[in-house]
């Protein structure tokens, strides 16, 4: 019997659409951002709710779709590299996730969220929440393009059972990953029709000219025109006049590897931000993946 698993903080729908991909029923989902809702709504059968998960019937809610799994990301700005590194009210999203965790009582839970979220106090107090509740927990951090994707992302994922004792997972998240990072060249092959193309850096202190022929940087939530000011970092492997060219929103949901049929409704900047913020499905997928065999190698 297929695990049923409710997707919180969904975004777009790069956890579900994964975990969906690993063979994990999705039933619902949940998220707070419109454009986000639209595009998951789009892709999906299942209903996607709009919904502020600090309501104080969010569990009860949650708990009438009968899930196996919680899975959530929530909001990652505060503990982000690109944002001000300072924990707000998003990362009282982290606390108000495991508290809805507890009272579920799911068999299986998964937060993701950037890795700079070990640096806070925040990750400390939603581990105290779920092993008082009774999980067994695992934490690690999954560099993407050892998992199928062709991207240097790295994200910190905990991963928690019922029953179980803490350390239970560490193993299984090593299961299956490469031995060497995917490129963007063996992911999509020549369909780009170019060998180097830009990222827009967070600032040009970076490099922003990439190869095919590695990972892609980390997708981030803005996409912006090659600047005609432009001068070449040291780092990049040409010059931007050497057929350098952006990357497409879809071509950029493809790294993030969203399939061609994955539709991407609204406007741009809203289209390129849901993107920037999902998680790969195909990390998604690997993670999920590994949940299973862990589940059939106990029966």
């Amino acid at each position: 019997m297929k695990l049923r698993a409710v997707d919180l903080f969904s975004g777009c729908g790069g956890m579900s659409l994964g975990f969906n991909q690993a063979g994990i029923d999705i039933v619902a989902a949940y998220d707070n951002w419109e454009p986000a809702l639209s595009i998951y709504s789009s892709n999906f059968a299942h209903h996607a709710y709009r919904k502020d998960l600090n309501d104080p019937d969010a569990p009860d809610v949650i708990r009438s779709h009968m899930p196996d799994v919680l899975i959530g990301g929530p909001p990652c700005q505060d503990y982000s590299i690109a944002g001000k590194q300072r924990p707000g009210a998003r990362a009282n999203l982290t606390i108000r996730f495991g508290e809805i965790v507890a009272l579920v009582q799911p068999q299986w839970v998964v937060f993701e969220n950037v890795y700079t979220v070990q640096r806070y106090h925040t990750l400390d107090l939603l581990k105290e929440i779920l092993s008082r509740a009774g999980y067994g927990l695992s934490a690690a951090v999954l560099d993407a393009s050892y998992c199928g994707v062709p991207q240097k992302r790295k994200r910190y994922f905990l991963v928690g059972k019922l029953g179980e004792v803490d350390g239970f997972f560490d193993a299984w998240f090593n299961r299956g990953q490469s031995d060497h990072p995917v490129t963007v060249r063996d992911y999509v092959g020549e369909s780009f029709n170019t060998d180097y193309y830009y990222m827009h850096p967070r600032s040009y202190n970076r490099r922003a000219v990439f190869s095919m022929d590695e990972p892609a940087a980390t997708i981030r939530g803005i996409n912006r025109p090659i600047p005609s000011t432009y001068k070449k970092h040291p780092g990049d492997p040409v010059d931007i006049d050497d057929g350098v060219r952006a990357l497409t929103t879809r071509e950029r949901a493809t790294i993030q590897t969203f399939p061609a049929s994955f539709k991407l409704l609204g406007p741009k900047t809203d289209v390129e931000l849901a993107i920037g913020n999902a998680v790969p499905p195909a990390l998604a997928r690997f993670l999920a993946h590994n949940m299973i065999a862990y589940e059939t190698d106990r029966r």
